[in-house]
């Protein structure tokens, strides 16, 4: 199985697990040989890294590759660990490459699960990635096949926030036009299972919202990009599921709304954080199972099989994207993203 990479950091050196234990990293919690339970708060500040001011700070565990970054002098965040004894990393990058890192002991006293409202639990051999809207990488793109025009913005903003900082998305639009914003975070080509983890904050922007969109789409081992997106769709005000009713070769995506559910943005009441998940699983042939999505802890079940695989030949990744679809002839929305974390296994 592949690992996740960090796509957006150039510099090998980063990656490496023997980073120089430079005194440029404070951790203020937890502290060393803390016992913690799943999920805790890491705060963590870095002002200067080998005399040079620092840029971004992460974290890691143990002997894992996998690094979460940040934006920042300082981490504030809610993070997950499996059951267990372990080290964590953190870290912070100043400019030139400098590096610094401090490790402190944790003991891990309760299991990673999704959610005390879920019934799903990701498997402590899950590859998870944590604090995705962090990135950098993210891209923000009209999209095509929608209606209209949009332009989109991003920043990284700490009010409002979830979790210490959050992204903010602004978009504008014309004849309920569709923008697109994405980043690619893995290259796990094998996992069958996906479980979507994210908080959404709305102003009173959200009369000018027709959908909300949440996708992940993952390349497969035989090339082929399988399309997993659901959205909240204010047009009909129902969940929808994506499908590809063509072939794989010539791919025809629609969305198809699930009878019996209930779900408008517009209704979303603004000014406080909202809960969103879903928990999906593929085969080799690309056909998804949509099993359930969550909002703010009620459950809907969607319980259906659909083809999604189509031959884009976007190489070994898994991307994830957040689409705002505007609602009337023209206008503008603001929504906030924290939290987000995508669990496959």
């Amino acid at each position: 199985m592949k690992h996740f990479r960090n796509l957006f950091i150039t510099s090998s050196a980063v990656l490496t697990l023997s980073l120089p234990a430079l005194a440029g990293v404070t951790i203020n919690s937890p502290s060393n040989d803390a016992t913690v339970t799943s999920p805790f708060t890491l705060s963590a500040s870095s002002s200067t890294c080998s005399s040079t001011s620092v840029k971004t700070m992460g974290w890691s565990f143990d002997s894992s590759s996998d690094t979460t970054v940040i934006s920042g002098q300082t981490i504030n965040k809610s993070i997950s660990s499996s059951t267990g004894t372990h080290v964590l990393h953190v870290k912070s990058w100043g400019s030139g490459g400098a590096a610094c890192v401090s490790d402190i002991t944790i003991k891990v006293t309760s299991s990673t699960s999704v959610s005390t409202t879920t019934t799903t639990t990701i498997p402590d051999y899950a590859d998870s990635v944590s604090s995705i809207e962090s990135l950098g990488g993210w891209r923000a793109q009209h999209d095509t096949g929608g209606a209209g025009t949009s332009t989109g913005s991003m920043s990284i903003v700490s009010s409002p926030s979830k979790y210490g900082s959050a992204r903010k998305y602004y978009t504008t639009f014309t004849n309920n036009g569709t923008e697109r914003y994405s980043v690619s975070f893995s290259d796990n080509t094998s996992a069958k299972n996906v479980f979507y983890d994210t908080w959404i904050y709305l102003t009173s922007s959200a009369s000018k919202i027709g959908n909300l969109e949440f996708d992940v789409n993952q390349t497969m081992d035989n090339g082929q990009t399988v399309m997993m997106g659901f959205q909240c769709d204010g047009w009909t005000g129902k969940w929808a599921y994506t499908v590809n009713t063509g072939s794989a070769s010539s791919p025809k995506p629609h969305w198809v709304s699930k009878s019996g559910t209930t779900c408008n943005p517009r209704s979303w009441s603004t000014g406080k954080w909202h809960h969103v998940q879903a928990s999906m699983s593929r085969d080799s042939s690309g056909y998804v199972t949509y099993h359930y999505v969550w909002l703010d802890g009620v459950k809907t079940t969607l319980g259906v099989k659909a083809f999604c695989a189509m031959s884009l030949h976007w190489g070994d990744i898994i991307n994830t994207q957040f689409q705002v679809d505007g609602y009337g002839s023209s206008g503008s929305v603001t929504a906030y993203m924290d939290g987000l974390k995508v669990s496959v296994w």
